[in-house]
């Protein structure tokens, strides 16, 4: 059984729907502090208690704090890196990064310069101007001088919150990170399994998306379940041949940040993905959709970015491909079905 295990110091950057499950997730046993970008909207959350834009019917639980100050966010985990604190094995706090993709950049530059522990980020995609990984964004932007781990696997921000179970993986090339992350992380309802296989944890996540998209176009359409498993599968197919091109271990995309978390998304009715996937099959136009769904949807510049990615590196990916052409090139979604379908057979594990 897991031992309890006495409160530490977190910060989560980011009161989004995901970064605050996080928040109310660890508040349960840890000193939590929650910072959001906009004053008005953290102000709004503080006095209801409740993160009602992003997050509604969930109350924050007594240890968490919300803020718009920044330096005050950084602040609670760095003072906990000076003097007697710092040379306890086990005391370093957390810094989560709960930003999408595109606000992962801008919030490193604001880090760049101070003394943070380290550095977790939760976000799934690859970097639309640059196509990398986060990890790499994190690397170009940091440097190698302040450890960082991706946070991911199968997770939908409503059932994390509600304290429903779910199981996470965290990967990171620093081991003492790895074990830090599973100790302040796992327990209660949420397992946390790690691995050191960076880039496959992330592209399984970044991937996905699209799958997503893909697989909830076909549901709108009543193409049946057939259809969907040989999605699902086919979808697998592609993440493993660009994670492993990409250097990622081809195990990985069996496990949860694999296969876990592209069943989940591409199959649960709260997936933002699907959801585009199911709007796209009424024939609702691209802008309308993203404006409706309120959140980001991030297969959907995904997609471009891991188009362009596999054309360059010559990774076949036809569901991508069919995705992109509905999202970005004016196809239908009809379309992306007669085009999959039209392929030539080939040898299913080639």
């Amino acid at each position: 059984m897991h031992e309890p295990k006495p409160p530490q110091k977190i910060t989560v950057l980011g009161a989004g729907a995901w970064g605050t499950a996080v928040a109310i997730a660890l508040a349960a046993h840890h000193d939590v502090l929650m910072w959001g970008r906009n004053p008005a909207q953290m102000a709004q959350v503080a006095a209801a208690r409740e993160n009602t834009h992003y997050l509604p019917g969930f109350p924050l639980p007594d240890g968490l704090n919300v803020t718009s100050d920044f330096d005050a966010a950084v602040a609670h985990v760095v003072d906990m890196r000076v003097g007697e604190a710092a040379s306890q094995p086990g005391t370093e706090p957390l810094l989560i990064a709960a930003c999408p993709v595109a606000g992962l950049r801008p919030l490193l530059q604001q880090l760049k310069g101070r003394a943070i522990p380290n550095i977790v980020w939760l976000c799934k995609g690859f970097e639309y101007e640059t196509g990398l990984l986060p990890h790499q964004v994190v690397r170009e932007v940091l440097g190698d001088a302040v450890p960082g781990a991706a946070l991911s696997g199968p997770s939908f921000a409503q059932e994390v919150a509600r304290g429903l179970p779910c199981a996470l993986t965290v990967a990171s090339t620093d081991r003492t990170l790895r074990e830090r992350v599973v100790s302040l992380v796992h327990g209660g309802n949420i397992r946390v399994y790690s691995c050191d296989d960076l880039v496959g944890v992330e592209v399984g996540g970044a991937v996905k998306n699209i799958l997503a998209i893909a697989t909830g176009t076909a549901d709108g359409l009543g193409l049946g379940l057939n259809a969907r498993a040989a999605l699902i599968t086919r979808g697998l197919a592609e993440i493993t041949r660009l994670g492993t091109a990409l250097g990622g271990h081809a195990g990985t995309f069996m496990g949860l940040t694999g296969m876990g978390d592209l069943i989940l998304t591409c199959t649960g009715d709260l997936s933002r993905n699907r959801r585009v996937g199911l709007a796209l099959a009424q024939g609702k136009p691209l802008d309308t959709i993203v404006r409706e769904l309120g959140h980001v949807a991030e297969g959907v510049p995904c997609a471009k970015a891991v188009r362009e990615l596999a054309a360059r590196l010559g990774v076949d990916m036809p569901i991508t491909n069919a995705v992109a052409g509905v999202l970005f090139d004016g196809d239908s979604a009809s379309d992306m079905v007669g085009r999959l379908l039209a392929r030539d057979p080939r040898d299913e594990l080639a």
